[in-house]
Parts: structure tokens; C-alpha cells; sequence
């Protein structure tokens, strides 16, 4: 419908031929990582790490789980986004635009140990092009952990899942998740909301 919509304002079409029929309901396929699996996750990270895998890679993914945000986020950040000082990630842009991410000290302390090549904007540069472009292989290195965990459909975006999932069952308010996830949605963050009885049952 989409492509319909956009063909239609370039003037490849005079009329958007699937306006009016009833789409399926998306179905949205979240996992979520126990504290466990989180565990035995950065044990697969720490065994790859020693079987040769890309270091920057794995790196990429410990940011990732640490900081729930989006893939491109991270394989993206420039050393000029991260501001150490306030302890956050000062995105210039992403999928909603400028925003800024609260970082915990362990994310700082792991961005701060990322090895700089000179003249490279990148925190996680690709080393194939000395530093030119961003780190591009995460899904190679994905694709191993996935066989390792025994998770053969787990995404990389369910990190970002997971560290709601965490933050919800520690006892933080949906409204806390989504400004540090950067929802500009209530509704978006309200999918977490099944998780919050967790604090509840503890108490």
C-alpha cells in the first residue's frame, strides 16, 4: 500500500489500486530474553570473542543489549554523539530523529575502551576500510550467536526488547522505558505493559 501511495504522488500511477481492500492484522513478533538467556548471551560473546570474532562486532552487540537502542544507533555512533560528561548518546539523527540516549556506566566504560583510528568519526569503524565506514558486519557475527543460544528466529532488534522487558520487571514506570527507549508514542511503549505485574507479585 505503501509503494501504491508513493507511486501515485511521483505520478507513476493515476490511482492506488489496493486503497479500500481489508489488510490482515500485522502480527508483531516480539521476544523477550530472560535474565538467564542475557547471561548465557554474553557468554557466547565472550567465547566468540576468544574464537577470533570480530571484537568491534561484539562490542556493537554488548552496546546494544546495554542500552536498548536501535541497531543502526549503535553500528552508526560517531565519537562526536557521545557526551560522557551527562553520560548519555547525543544522536544527531535516527529513526525519530534527533535524540538523546541515558546511558548506564558500563555502556560509557565500553565505548570508552573501543580502540580510535586516526581520522575515523566512528566508535565501531570497519577495519576492511580504515575507519571510512561503520562496522558492517553484525549479522555475520549475529548469525553465530544465534546457532550457539539455540535461538535459530531470535532478531537482534529483541536486545531492544529485552532491555525494556528488564527495566519494566526492575520496577521502572512505562513512561521512564519509553523516554529512554525515545518512543514518541505512549502506545508504543505500552506493549511492556503485561510485564509490569512482575514488581508486584515480588512486593
Amino acid at each position: 500500500g505503501g509503494i501504491f501511495t508513493f507511486a501515485v504522488s511521483r505520478d507513476f500511477l493515476d490511482d492506488n489500486p489496493v486503497r479500500g481492500i481489508k489488510r490482515y492484522t500485522d502480527k508483531k513478533s516480539e521476544r523477550f530474553l530472560s535474565l538467564d538467556e542475557l547471561q548465557r548471551l554474553g557468554s557466547i560473546l565472550t567465547e566468540l570473542e576468544n574464537e577470533g570474532s570480530s571484537s568491534t562486532g561484539i562490542a556493537c552487540l554488548r552496546l546494544l543489549a546495554l542500552t536498548g537502542a536501535r541497531k543502526n544507533e549503535i553500528v552508526k555512533l560517531r565519537w562526536d554523539e557521545v557526551d560522557p560528561g551527562t553520560g548519555c548518546l547525543r544522536l544527531k539523527d535516527s529513526k525519530t530523529g534527533a535524540k538523546i540516549i541515558p546511558i548506564g556506566r558500563a555502556a560509557l566504560s565500553l565505548i570508552a575502551n573501543q580502540p580510535k583510528i586516526d581520522g575515523s568519526m566512528w566508535v565501531f569503524p570497519s577495519m576492511k576500510t580504515f575507519g571510512k565506514t561503520p562496522f558492517l558486519g553484525i549479522e555475520k557475527i549475529w548469525k553465530k550467536v544465534r546457532e550457539k543460544i539455540e535461538m535459530p528466529t531470535i532478531r537482534i532488534h529483541d536486545l531492544r526488547h529485552s532491555f525494556a522487558s528488564v527495566g519494566v520487571a526492575s520496577g521502572a514506570s512505562l513512561p521512564v522505558i519509553g523516554a529512554i527507549l525515545g518512543h514518541r508514542e505512549v502506545s508504543t511503549t505500552q506493549r511492556y505493559a503485561h510485564l509490569a505485574d512482575t514488581p508486584v507479585r515480588v512486593a
